[in-house]
């Protein structure tokens, strides 16, 4: 509420993102989750439009001219920062992104108006990284979506998890295989009963 007070509004309604940032300075999502709940103050909120100012509704207005008023509004080094732009040509700006392992891009017409929901004024393009890793378990709840959970080659130490989206029959070839080959969980990996471990290899 005290970094709110400082954009000198009113009220406001501000579109934007709350982030954690690592030892890079780069968005750290599981460090998020931590800071929300245990550590409020490695919280950022990073402004990205300005649709409501002090009764006035703004969202008619060009992308540029908001933007404009909303960088005026937020002073440099507080938890709130202004989302910069970043000119030049989009494809070169992805290839930059995706080298300094960030997430990826949003991309908007500087005249568009703001409008709910999905709209061709802007573009989202995501960076990938592709790797191999070794399966160490999946995690299956009823009506929600399975888990991978992966460890790194060659020292089975674990990495993370990431969502089954495979079709049903490779689906189901998956979990044959989990339960061919059970296993036990890893040391220094969190217990969790909902998963099944599998054998290294």
């Amino acid at each position: 509420m005290r970094e709110a007070k400082r954009l000198g509004a009113e009220s406001a309604i501000v579109d934007g993102e709350i982030v954690v940032l690592n030892d890079k300075g780069l968005s750290d999502f599981a460090a998020l989750r931590k800071a929300i709940t245990r550590r409020q103050h490695d919280l950022y909120f990073v402004a990205f439009d300005l649709l409501h100012l002090n009764g006035h509704d703004l969202r008619d207005m060009a992308l540029e001219e908001r933007r404009e008023i909303l960088a005026g509004m937020i002073e440099p080094g507080g938890r709130i920062q202004f989302s910069e732009p970043l000119p030049g040509e989009a494809k070169a700006i992805f290839h930059l992104l995706d080298k300094a392992g960030l997430e990826g891009m949003v991309s908007k017409r500087k005249d568009s108006k703001y409008r709910s929901g999905p709209s061709t004024n802007w573009l989202k393009a995501k960076c990938y990284a592709i790797d191999e890793f070794d399966l160490l378990g999946v995690e299956r709840e009823a009506g929600k979506p399975a888990f991978a959970l992966m460890a790194e080659r060659g020292t089975g130490r674990y990495v993370g998890s990431a969502f089954v989206t495979l079709n049903r029959e490779m689906r189901e070839r998956l979990w044959k295989r989990v339960q061919e080959h059970p296993g036990t969980a890893p040391k220094g990996v969190m217990k969790r009963p909902a998963t099944q471990w599998v054998k290294p290899g």
